[in-house]
């Protein structure tokens, strides 16, 4: 009989210190800071093609066809691949 293990993926936690003041200036709480931070993060790093979308997507915890809507609404180009690519780019979420 074949044992199979589950992959338990692993988390890393990244602090970054933010003045009150600056909290204060975008009205926002903490918790909403700290999502809109990491959306940015993950939409500049795929803009940068250093993540792949559907990364990207994990990184801010969002669905991949809502992650891909909110950074059009950026701006961001959501769709810089053709044919084959744009199939493996689907593929490897």
């Amino acid at each position: 009989m074949k044992s199979f293990s589950q992959e338990v993926p692993s988390v890393s936690s990244i602090t970054i210190e933010v003045a009150e003041s600056v909290l204060l200036a975008t009205g926002q709480s903490r918790e909403e800071f700290a999502r809109d931070a990491r959306f940015l993060l993950a939409t500049k790093l795929f803009e940068l093609g250093r993540l792949s979308s559907g990364k990207a997507a994990q990184l801010c915890d969002m669905a991949h066809p809502d992650f891909l809507f909110a950074a059009g609404r950026l701006g961001v180009p959501v769709v810089q691949l053709a044919g084959e690519e744009l199939d493996r780019e689907f593929q490897n979420d």
